[in-house]
């Protein structure tokens, strides 16, 4: 079974009377002897391309997520077909193999083992195309058993079906999801080749060190995700104000890049925005400035940018806005002056999108250098890292007390004061929901569950009991030794349950 990914350069030599309609970058499998049908009859590696096909249409528009139910089902369909067991087969021969599959992704060769979050993942996709196949009549048994379930967000209450097949993982509130203040700092004093003590690190020779602290500040900052910041154009970086105000500075997301092709507006703190634009007037138009780069043939023609603005720009002579332009869009566009238009560039002024390697390396160096507890640092986690820090502010009257000096000086006038009066006025979980662009407050609380929202409330009701004087060290001595007891009468009690 072979894995090609579809490109519609060249289509017009083809014999085809118009453009193929499959989008580019659109998974494909072919069958090793390159057939597709078996004396007349359909094979289920058409069924599962007409699947693929249809994804942009069902909700995963992004190509980066065909690629991965391909390759989802690439392995499934080879472990059938190793089995003697075709994939459209009756409903116990498919649960055999289900079976013999979760065991040897479970305990077979050790490359070939999943986590149980991978395999839940793996479970979701054929699920999905089990259940299309039902409908559209090339399969009639899924192999999966489920359960009926019932999921509460607040007062609502959802039943839902539950795939037997999943494994259990940890309960997610448990896990650290998220850097701490501390470990944040050394974060981005790696990625800029620094050592915990904020001096060069002479033992690291990485490249790019101003582009990779830059925008390591800014996602941390900000909340995006890694395909808003990485396909971010540097004209629609917002202009550094004059001078550092009491509040963040608003920074519009473009919908060309965001989940769900939604607007939204997030902020940034003046210091971590000014590292970008320090970053973008200095090494990155060093890197640019003459540049010859030019995309790849294979994702398309060209995109020669002139006349470009905060807000769009001409591309090969047409006007278009910014927000309008897609990840694949923007990955093609040639500044007026030479190489990439994305935020983020290498040295030869091309698009740098690999930064799910950088954040590894750092998070890699920092361990076997300084701090061995220091997590994993994907592109994802400072997003969490965001989301409670910014938490902490609201709840704790940070930017509420912000505001009210900036109501106090502004006289009402003015985007500061505008946001003033939003965040005088919001309850903190409206405003973190609209920075990280959610469609509501309960998937926002639900997702603040899924990382510390109670440490979070704990700490700051804790802090303002004892900035009001209302929890005394004596209180704390009492409560302490409530707790003493406690634990004294069940360590003598010798018979209670194990």
């Amino acid at each position: 079974m072979e894995l090609t990914f579809f490109s519609s350069v060249g289509w017009e030599s083809w014999d085809v009377g118009a453009r193929p309609a499959v989008p580019d970058r659109m998974p494909v499998l072919v069958d090793d002897d390159l057939l597709f049908d078996d004396g007349g009859g359909l094979r289920p590696s058409v069924a599962v391309n007409r699947w693929l096909r249809e994804l942009p249409s069902s909700g995963a528009p992004a190509p980066g997520t065909w690629a991965v139910y391909a390759r989802v089902l690439r392995d499934w369909m080879a472990f059938c077909g190793g089995r003697g067991t075709s994939v459209f087969g009756g409903r116990e021969e498919l649960r055999a193999v289900l079976g013999a599959y979760a065991a040897c992704r479970a305990e077979g060769p050790e490359q070939g083992r999943f986590e149980a979050t991978t395999w839940n993942r793996h479970m979701s996709v054929l699920s999905s195309f089990y259940q299309w196949a039902v409908a559209e009549g090339y399969a009639v048994a899924v192999p999966f058993s489920y359960a009926q379930a019932q999921v509460r967000y607040g007062d609502v209450r959802r039943d839902v079906r539950v795939n037997l097949a999943r494994r259990r993982v940890p309960k997610r509130h448990v896990t650290i999801r998220y850097l701490e203040a501390d470990f944040a700092e050394l974060f981005i004093a790696a990625l800029g080749g620094l050592g915990p003590d904020g001096m060069p690190d002479g033992g690291y020779r990485g490249r790019e060190l101003a582009r990779n602290s830059a925008v390591g500040k800014l996602a941390l900052a900000s909340g995006l995700r890694k395909q808003e910041f990485t396909y971010l154009l540097v004209y629609e970086v917002p202009p550094l104000p004059s001078s550092p105000g009491k509040l963040p500075v608003p920074f519009p997301v473009p919908a060309g890049v965001t989940k769900g092709r939604k607007f939204r507006t997030t902020w940034i703190d003046h210091a971590s925005l000014e590292a970008v634009h320090q970053y973008a007037g200095l090494d990155r138009a060093a890197a640019t400035d003459g540049s010859p780069w030019r995309p790849q043939q294979e994702r398309g023609e060209p995109l020669l940018v002139t006349e470009p603005d905060a807000r769009g720009g001409r591309v090969n002579g047409r006007r278009v806005r910014w927000g309008q332009l897609v990840p694949g869009q923007r990955r093609r566009l040639v500044a007026p002056g030479g190489g990439s238009c994305l935020l983020a560039v290498r040295s030869d002024g091309g698009p740098f999108t690999a930064w799910e390697s950088v954040f590894t390396r750092a998070s890699d160096r920092i361990r076997r250098s300084f701090e061995p507890r220091f997590p994993h640092v994907h592109p994802h986690r400072l997003r969490h890292s965001f989301a409670l820090a910014t938490l902490e502010r609201l709840v704790s009257g940070y930017y509420a007390q912000a505001a009210g000096l900036v109501t106090g000086t502004s006289r009402g006038r003015g985007p500061d004061a505008a946001l003033a009066l939003y965040l005088a006025k919001s309850d903190p979980m409206m405003v973190l929901r609209d920075l990280l662009g959610h469609s509501s407050v309960v998937t926002t609380e639900a997702y603040l569950r899924r990382l510390d929202m109670t440490r979070v409330y704990a700490d700051a009701y804790e802090r303002a009991g004892r900035e009001a004087g209302l929890i005394s060290a004596a209180a704390e001595r009492e409560a302490d030794e409530e707790f003493a007891d406690e634990d004294q009468a069940g360590s003598g009690s010798g018979g209670g349950e194990g």
